[in-house]
């Protein structure tokens, strides 16, 4: 299958354009468009499972093409748009890109890229494991309680005992959004719990 990919914000003009330009891309490649993806008045800095980018890039096989017309209409983050494009080369899918000429494909780029994601993503761990170590070290040096006490019974706090789970997800650079509601908490119960810790 053969994708389109477009991002815009409200400008139709604009969509018309990157449209032209991936048909353009397409035609020098001897490839037809059969579907296009359409984010309209989408963030680029939304994760690609809350765009339609998500449902695309789930349905991708081996051999699949996605073009759109720069890396940055696929996300507005560096580690995301790495993120999406190691994905596709697990899988065995290509990327091209209009403006900026980028192909993803069998090519010494693309190996030359597998080697940067995977480098990348080992560093990434690595500042989440120290950041959470040190996080942690900081708090027990200043006195405090980590996890609820032995035979304590207040069930006050819905988050007693899960400070390091909390930090870890902070430390990942997950928004305070999103870790309320994985945890199944309000905004503003999550501030009062990680108030202890550190400032939020």
């Amino acid at each position: 299958m053969i994708y389109g990919y477009i991002r815009v914000s409200t400008d139709k003009q604009d969509c018309a354009n990157q449209k032209r330009g991936i048909e353009q891309k397409a035609k020098s490649l001897g490839l037809l468009i059969e579907k296009y993806i359409e984010d309209a008045g989408v963030s680029g800095t939304k994760e690609p499972e809350k765009r339609a980018l998500g449902g695309c890039l789930k349905q991708l096989e081996s051999g699949d093409v996605i073009i759109c017309s720069e890396l940055l209409r696929l996300g507005r983050k560096l580690f995301m748009i790495m993120r999406i494009l190691e994905y596709c080369m697990t899988i065995g899918a290509k990327v091209y890109t209009v403006k900026d000429g980028y192909e993803l494909g069998d090519n010494i780029q693309s190996k030359v890229l597998a080697f940067a994601f995977g480098l990348s993503a080992e560093i990434e761990r690595d500042l989440i494991s120290q950041r959470t170590k040190e996080a942690l070290a900081r708090i027990k040096s200043e006195g405090k309680q980590l996890g609820r006490k032995k035979g304590s019974k207040n069930k006050h706090h819905k988050l007693e005992g899960q400070e390091e789970k909390v930090i870890l997800l902070i430390a990942n650079n997950i928004t305070r959004e999103k870790i309320a509601k994985q945890l199944k908490v309000s905004l503003p119960t999550l501030r009062k719990f990680y108030r202890k810790i550190e400032n939020f």
